[in-house]
């Protein structure tokens, strides 16, 4: 498939503002939770405070309790509170300090039964090779034993429109956007190196046409556990929408090379931001749980059916998703998507894989799940 600046164009990465995104929700009263009783970690969401959008351990906290049992999560860096003054390799140490903090809060128990950022994963630039190893120690340190993964950018796309997306949705940082090929540079892989001695995980994203370079880091680092976001990547826009049936085999042929390395897991998500193509933030009136599940349940039977549920697991990916409807109606679909799957199957999708993956305390399941 050719690069041409004649490629259709790629929506923005927010189609609306969090203001207009709350009188959009209102356009339809909030669903129900299915299975409310079902705990659930949110294996991968956010927390910032920038300019157009405050989301914070308040806001989450909302999400939260608006019906479903999460009872953890896992909070993913996305270049939120970096420090402002230090050496530049150490600014992303910020970040993890923060998650800290909020996972503290979280911990004296009175905000509820979640557990917020139970995990971390934070960032330490990789392609600074063996120097790495003394970042990842003081990035342990800060994080009182939270901090369980590393997320390095890695996500590039040849198409100009799809590379000024991620930039533009990146708030000036280098975690969201890569590269060409980054993940083959010996620095990086130097860098990459150095995680499993301290027994930590590598938080990948790619898009789909990159996953073959997913599959030689797998065979590559074997003793490091791989965990790949947003479903691998599955881009429907631009010159990808042209050509989506092509573009969803290109990434499921490569879903089942990468399930063949046993130390890769999958985090199914991230189908509410824009870039995958399913178009709902275009809709006037939120879609609903059961018009979410109909347009995603082709790519989350694709990942559960490569991976098997003991290495999948599901996250929220908020506040990006949000784009495409409210948390309690995301989770909805997820659990109608899977509503035939067995109450162990359940339990691995909803939180013992993220519990496993991440090391976090595995809840309990009531005896009637």
């Amino acid at each position: 498939m050719s690069t041409s600046h004649a490629d259709p164009p790629v929506p923005a990465m927010y189609r609306r503002t969090p203001d207009e995104l709350r009188a959009w929700w209102d356009r339809r009263d909030p669903e129900p939770a299915l299975e409310p009783e079902l705990p659930i970690i949110d294996a991968h969401h956010h927390l910032w405070d920038r300019a157009r959008e405050r989301y914070l351990l308040e806001e989450f906290l909302e999400d939260a309790n608006s019906g479903h049992r999460i009872v953890s999560s896992v909070y993913v860096e996305a270049g939120s509170m970096y420090r402002a003054s230090g050496p530049a390799e150490e600014a992303p140490l910020g970040e993890i300090e923060f998650a800290t903090g909020v996972a503290a809060m979280s911990a004296s128990g009175r905000y509820g039964e979640c557990r917020v950022a139970e995990g971390v994963v934070g960032r330490v630039d990789l392609t600074v090779g063996r120097a790495a190893g003394v970042l990842l120690d003081r990035a342990l340190h800060i994080s009182s034993g939270r901090l369980k993964s590393i997320r390095h950018g890695l996500a590039w796309d040849p198409s100009p429109g799809i590379s000024a997306v991620r930039k533009a949705g990146s708030s000036g940082t280098s975690s969201r956007f890569a590269t060409e090929r980054l993940s083959e540079s010996p620095a990086f892989r130097e860098g990459f190196a150095e995680l499993a001695a301290r027994g930590l995980a590598f938080d990948l994203f790619m898009f789909h046409p990159q996953l073959g370079e997913a599959v030689e880091l797998a065979r590559s680092f074997p003793e490091t556990t791989i965990v790949v976001n947003h479903a691998g990547g599955p881009l429907g826009v631009g010159r990808y929408a042209t050509g989506i049936s092509e573009s969803r085999s290109v990434w499921r042929d490569a879903l089942v090379r990468l399930a063949a390395e046993p130390n890769v897991v999958m985090k199914i998500g991230g189908l509410g931001m824009p870039l995958f193509g399913f178009g709902m933030e275009e809709r006037e009136v939120p879609p609903t749980s059961e018009q979410l599940a109909a347009a995603w349940s082709a790519t989350v039977d694709t990942c559960i059916e490569a991976f098997g549920s003991n290495r999948c697991m599901f996250e929220s990916n908020l506040p990006p998703d949000g784009q495409s409807g409210r948390y309690v109606t995301i989770w909805n679909a997820y659990k109608r998507i899977t509503s035939l799957a067995s109450a162990s199957e359940k339990a691995d999708l909803y939180h013992g894989t993220a519990a496993r993956t991440y090391d976090l305390v595995r809840p309990t399941t009531p005896q009637h799940a």
